[in-house]
């Protein structure tokens, strides 16, 4: 073994014995290669989606005069539901008795931000402060403790900012988008239409619905749920302890 191989293992392992040198540089690569995939490694607070067929069903925008309704049907037909609220309507008191009562029936409610404004949102950078805001005034109102938000206009392009995405991570927020967006919102009149929007999207087992607390999505909500349950899915709500990644951005930290 040569004089310069020689230290080379010296500096390495700090004896000079003769170890090949290839050895030695599989071993660091090994090491480098492990802290490696701890970096990529999702973290364990995250699950796998559900198995089988399972639809979530979410609406956006409340509380509102209609979310009582919202709450008749979804009892009647046994179904439960995730709504993502509003921070400047969850501060009309008029409202949370309906917040109280979604809780107590199983349904999960997440944030929407304070003032649904993107400029504010994304340009201005107050995405995180209105959800926590948001989220906090949530749990005053029900006694739960969420995690979880949508963010208004979707996480495209609203999150294209990573360096909004890792003040998101740092707060402990997680984010929904969708894989279905019925177009409710601009339907006023019609019902069917958002039907027929809702069936012509469903093509995976698992599926999040995109809706908002309108009047044509309450007449809509009967038939949606049958169309769900002929097609053999269960109704599925948000849990914090079972989620999964469901961003447009493709964050697994969300």
């Amino acid at each position: 073994m040569g004089l310069a191989m020689t230290f080379f293992i010296f500096f390495v392992t700090g004896k000079f014995n003769s170890i090949p040198v290839e050895g030695v540089v599989t071993e660091s690569v090994k090491q480098i290669n492990k802290q490696q995939e701890q970096q990529n490694e999702v973290p364990s607070t995250v699950k796998k989606r559900p198995d089988g067929k399972v639809v979530y069903l979410t609406f956006d925008d409340g509380p509102t005069t209609l979310t009582n309704q919202f709450l008749d049907v979804l009892k009647e037909e046994e179904v439960k539901a995730t709504f993502f609220m509003q921070g400047s309507n969850l501060q009309n008191t008029s409202f949370q008795e309906s917040v109280k009562h979604a809780v107590k029936e199983g349904h999960y409610i997440g944030g929407h931000s304070m003032t649904h404004n993107s400029d504010k949102l994304y340009s201005k950078g107050k995405f995180v402060p209105e959800m926590k805001e948001t989220l906090t005034l949530i749990q005053e109102i029900t006694g739960t403790n969420p995690k979880l938000v949508r963010p208004p206009y979707g996480s495209a392009p609203g999150l294209k900012s990573e360096e909004i995405r890792n003040q998101i991570v740092e707060a402990g927020i997680k984010v929904w988008d969708w894989t279905i967006d019925s177009h409710d919102w601009r339907l006023k009149g019609n019902p069917k239409q958002i039907v027929e929007n809702i069936k012509k999207q469903t093509t995976e087992n698992i599926e999040v619905v995109l809706m908002h607390e309108k009047s044509q999505t309450l007449q809509a909500l009967p038939e949606i749920i049958d169309f769900y349950k002929k097609r053999g899915y269960a109704f599925g709500v948000y849990n914090d302890a079972e989620h999964f990644h469901l961003n447009f951005q493709k964050d697994q930290r969300l």
